[in-house]
């Protein structure tokens, strides 16, 4: 049998799709490898959001070419979109295709493999990601993504729920949404819809246990919005807010168009309405004329906030947006200001973790190997609990018994 395995790089939508794919696939008779170097299919669904994100996407290609040299690659996504003709070039690269060309892929690789029975489901996740929205109408000024994504587009109602019963059918009790700006879902639809009512119509689907979002604008976050997804218990008490920066300086120059104080009181509603929530951030150091001062508003606003972790990013100029062409902060600031915030996360979460020693929590196993498991909460806790007789995706309640040093342990109670 034809053997594919499916590599990411980047956002959750690239996952959302990736697990598409492999659904497709396996309903063509391919058997899914975890191995690239063992595939005899690999597709790269790359990212180009920051430098690193680039040598990490040709980093792969020429490894898997070394180690597989008889392996068909596919190349799709954001890549592509920057530089389709070094995509092209690259080793083994079999197919190349644009985002816009991914909707079709199972079906033009498929074509060139014998059609099988389908061999057994073994999805690439214990959770279905579901795409609901592509694309993103702003015009960040450090941002590529508009470019190589295109402006915001919502996919049909009708059908995502379609896909979410099926999901459900299928067994799956947890659904995360994805999209590259999914606050903005239903703004292009006639007749206009909204990111809420999609939320109510899914929470209603018999079986579903729980959606997960993925990242949210807080600049599009309304009362109504902030209400349901604090409000609903079929609604994963999981925020994920991309701020990216807290000093009125460095977002003016980013183009965001927000004030500390309007962040600063979205996470202050959604403390309040769901003290159990974990909340994130996206956040950017060493942006183009970042000062000391900046700097330390941003550490001071994340010290202060109810926000439980951030993920941190340096600064990555990219060609063609206006922030590429601006004095660059020195890769030494940059690392030091990077690692300053992290440690700051990294005790925030720890302290969030450790409230939760003594308490029932639901959640879905994500993995399970030995004798343990993983149970990933309902706020994002990853609870390591004995097997037993949990199977990945299955939903439990776990007892947290212990939290410290990056870790958090617990039993499964029911």
């Amino acid at each position: 049998m034809t053997s594919f395995s499916i590599q990411n790089f980047g956002c959750r939508v690239n996952q959302a799709e990736a697990f598409a794919w492999a659904e497709a696939f396996e309903r063509r008779g391919l058997v899914l490898e975890p191995d690239a170097a063992r595939a005899d299919l690999v597709v790269i669904n790359s990212c180009t959001l920051t430098g690193r994100a680039d040598r990490d996407v040709r980093k792969f290609i020429r490894r898997v070419a070394r180690l597989n040299p008889q392996a068909r690659l596919v190349i799709a996504g954001c890549s592509v979109e920057r530089d389709r003709d070094a995509m092209r070039a690259m080793p083994q690269a079999w197919l190349v295709l644009s985002n816009e060309e991914k909707p079709d892929l199972p079906e033009r690789v498929a074509a060139d493999f014998p059609a099988r029975p389908a061999a057994g489901s073994h999805p690439l996740r214990s959770r279905a990601l579901l795409k609901v929205q592509d694309g993103c109408d702003n015009r960040c000024s450090f941002c590529v993504i508009p470019t190589v994504r295109g402006g915001s587009r919502s996919l049909d109602p009708g059908g995502i729920l379609d896909r979410a019963r099926d999901l459900t059918d299928r067994g799956f009790r947890e659904i995360v949404l994805c999209g590259i700006h999914l606050s903005s879902y239903g703004g292009d639809l006639v007749p206009r819809r909204s990111l809420a009512g999609l939320l109510r119509e899914l929470t209603a689907v018999p079986g579903l246990g729980r959606v997960r979002l993925s990242s949210f604008d807080p600049r599009a976050l309304d009362e109504e919005l902030i209400h349901l997804i604090t409000g609903d218990p079929g609604i994963c008490p999981h925020f994920h807010l991309s701020l990216q920066h807290a000093s009125e300086n460095v977002l003016r120059r980013m183009g965001r168009n927000s004030r500390t104080a309007d962040y600063a009181g979205v996470l202050g509603k959604l403390r309040a309405l769901r003290p159990d929530a974990a909340l994130g951030a996206d956040i950017i150091v060493g942006f183009p004329g970042e000062s000391e001062a900046d700097f330390e508003d941003l550490r001071g606003f994340l010290q202060a906030s109810p926000l439980n972790y951030f993920h941190v990013f340096a600064f990555s100029p990219r060609p063609g947006t206006a922030a590429a062409a601006w004095p660059q902060v020195g890769e030494a600031d940059k690392r030091r200001r990077s690692a300053v915030l992290r440690s700051l996360s990294a005790g925030k979460r720890q302290a969030f973790e450790e409230s939760f020693v003594g308490r029932e929590l639901g959640g879905v196993v994500v993995k399970s190997s030995g004798g343990s498991a993983v149970v990933l909460t309902g706020n994002y806790i990853n609870v390591r609990v004995p097997a037993g007789e949990t199977r990945p995706g299955a939903s439990v309640t776990v007892r947290v018994e212990e939290a410290g040093r990056g870790r958090v342990r617990g039993v499964v109670v029911g």
